[in-house]
């Protein structure tokens, strides 16, 4: 791997850390206030904390560089397509830990790694026996780690986290298109925005909002908008780029596992054996994704959408 492929890996592990801890400050949340309510405050802040960080670093790059009309029209694009797909993702997420336990959550969120590398190969992009191997190592560490009681049956939370992580990996690979083509943190903020907005209309339209509500879930929806949407997504955003896919689903289902651990170490909720074995497993597929192919051609060519 090159210094460009280190530096992005880590980047989406930081993101799978701080996704990992929000769980506590989403749970938290929604003992105040409804799923598209949370999910309206928090994008809207982190497209708000956004702002001044694309003011900053635009300075930083060049002081005056014209954003080219073609780029400015992509970005547009990239923060609608992406926008519209993370609503859908979150919100469903959101509403599924009504009726999910945490564990169970767990699993069926991260099965976009298995679910990535299949839309792939149905777009034409064979993940390669290696990668292949390191998804279904990480899925059995994810079985491990998150059902904990063995009881797989499905209710009506467990289908919409299902459709969650049918609708992150569509994000992935979206994400995995315009990164290559746009300003990283632009298309965060921007795809926040538009989270942001149909959140709110989707709360108006279902929900009963109350700003004293609003205001005792502070904390949480401080966390979450600013660490978790603000940073961590502008990190999926920026760390992707140059990434295969798949090799990106599974550093970042490492939020499980940093989940898991959290718990253990904050919240003194010991891991079993079963729980560390599924870590181990799971540590151990991402490992061997970053492994470098023996092949000579290892350049990774974005996936193809439109013209």
């Amino acid at each position: 791997m090159n210094k460009l492929q280190v530096r992005n890996s880590f980047l989406l592990f930081a993101a799978a850390f701080i996704w990992g801890t929000a769980f506590v400050a989403q749970s938290v949340g929604m003992e105040y206030i409804e799923p598209f309510t949370f999910s309206a405050a928090r994008s809207l802040i982190g497209s708000a904390f956004l702002v001044p960080c694309i003011f900053i670093l635009g300075r930083q790059k060049n002081r005056k560089r014209a954003i080219k009309k073609e780029d400015r029209k992509e970005l547009l694009k990239g923060g609608l397509v992406c926008g519209v797909v993370i609503c859908i993702a979150a919100n469903l997420q959101q509403v599924a830990m009504l009726y999910a336990s945490v564990g169970k959550s767990g699993f069926l969120t991260a099965l976009y790694i298995v679910i990535v590398p299949l839309i792939g190969i149905l777009i034409g992009r064979k993940p390669g026996v290696k990668l292949c191997i390191a998804v279904v190592c990480a899925t059995v560490g994810l079985y491990l780690l998150c059902m904990k009681s063995g009881d797989f049956s499905l209710g009506f939370g467990d289908v919409l986290l299902l459709l969650c992580a049918v609708m992150f990996s569509i994000h992935i690979l979206v994400i995995d298109y315009f990164t290559q083509r746009v300003d990283g943190v632009k298309l965060s903020c921007l795809q926040f925005m538009v989270c942001g907005v149909l959140s709110l209309v989707l709360m108006l339209l279902f929900e009963s909002p109350s700003f004293y509500a609003v205001c005792k879930a502070w904390m949480p929806l401080f966390y979450t908008g600013v660490l978790s949407s603000g940073v961590a997504y502008t990190f999926q955003i920026v760390g992707q780029k140059g990434l295969n896919p798949v090799v990106a689903s599974l550093i970042m289902s490492l939020e499980s596992v940093i989940s898991a651990i959290a718990g253990w170490l904050v919240l003194d909720q010991i891991l079993s054996k079963r729980e560390i074995t599924g870590c181990a497993v799971m540590f151990a597929a991402i490992i061997l994704a970053q492994l470098p192919e023996k092949k000579l051609n290892n350049k990774f060519e974005p996936v193809k959408i439109g013209k």
